[in-house]
């Protein structure tokens, strides 16, 4: 890439990425009362980063089937509320020992 057409590419991204920021400052500017909106607000972070991730998260194995042992026990641990690093930890050694399975037959 040339550097005339980075810097308008990358004046791009700062005014888009400013105007996400500024913009609910400006909107709202009460507090918000309603429950629902709060909500609403408070989980759309978890939603974006879960659209995101998980279609990524069932290719990067290489094999769906040792993926999905992979989040079966991210999800199961994550619903009994271990930490963040338990369940990482024990997702990798799940995928570890479904490839190791699949590589046996």
């Amino acid at each position: 890439m040339s550097l005339s057409s980075y810097f308008p590419y990358l004046a791009v991204m700062a005014v888009v990425t400013y105007l996400i920021r500024m913009l609910p400052l400006t909107v709202f500017r009460r507090e918000i009362r309603s429950r629902f909106l709060q909500d609403f607000l408070n989980y759309i972070p978890y939603a974006v980063l879960g659209a995101m991730t998980f279609p990524d998260v069932m290719y990067s194995t290489g094999n769906m089937w040792t993926a999905l042992a992979g989040v079966i026990v991210a999800v199961i641990l994550a619903w009994r509320g271990k930490s963040l690093l338990t369940v990482a930890v024990a997702a990798c050694l799940a995928v570890a020992a479904a490839q190791g399975i699949m590589l046996l037959f």
